[in-house]
């Protein structure tokens, strides 16, 4: 039975990180079982192929995390709004990471107008990266997968709008406070980050920009 595999098989791989990783390291996860310190807060896609603490080679209590299907920022959205609460007020997260990935299923339902009700309801929050790589991809002619990867893009810098229009973010930048707000494209295919957007600048606002450098070496 396949299904009972895959359990037999996350649970002995939980046996092997207690005596491996875990055993090696135990004073480090003692420390963070008192406390969590985490460094910045992840928003990121629920695909499993997409691991934040692997692809950064990030530890256990480093990144807090909101994975939802592409990575979306929505207005309405109570999941969201409390996790950014606890995260920058409670947690004093001082950087955000809007985080898509190439070959992504959800990106892909938007640009085929997916029917299914609860999926569709959700991705129609991200009708202005569709709208947006529609523009692009009519200038410049793309292919359909030339257009998914301007869609992915498109799609972290609507997120990032919506990000820093939500009423806790905007009153904290009003202030001149935290936290940085940036925009990264993980490839699947590669490992490679690509910098969309660089949060470095005054209150986490730089303008988009393709990326002048690489996370991941290339």
């Amino acid at each position: 039975m396949e299904g009972a595999d895959v359990i037999d098989k996350m649970l002995e791989g939980n046996a092997e990180f207690v005596s491996g990783e875990f055993a090696a390291d135990e004073a480090y996860y003692h420390s963070i079982a008192a406390r969590q310190r985490p460094k910045a807060l992840w928003i990121g896609c629920s695909d499993s192929r997409v691991s934040e603490h692997q692809m950064t080679c990030s530890k256990p209590g480093t990144l807090f995390v909101h994975r939802n299907v592409a990575n979306i920022v929505a207005f309405n959205d109570v999941n969201i709004a409390a996790i950014l609460e606890y995260g920058v007020v409670h947690l004093k997260i001082e950087d955000i990471i809007v985080c898509g990935h190439t070959r992504c299923g959800g990106i892909a339902a938007i640009e085929d107008g997916v029917r299914e009700n609860y999926i569709a309801d959700w991705l129609c929050i991200a009708t202005g990266a569709k709208e947006a790589a529609d523009r692009i991809a009519r200038e410049r002619k793309l292919s359909r997968e030339e257009k998914l990867e301007v869609l992915t893009e498109e799609n972290v810098k609507l997120q990032i709008k919506h990000l820093n229009n939500l009423a806790l973010i905007r009153n904290m930048h009003a202030k001149g406070n935290l936290p940085r707000i940036h925009g990264w494209l993980y490839r699947v295919e590669t490992g490679v980050i690509d910098v969309l957007v660089d949060g470095r600048g005054p209150l986490g606002r730089r303008a988009s920009r393709k990326p002048a450098r690489r996370a991941g070496g290339r």
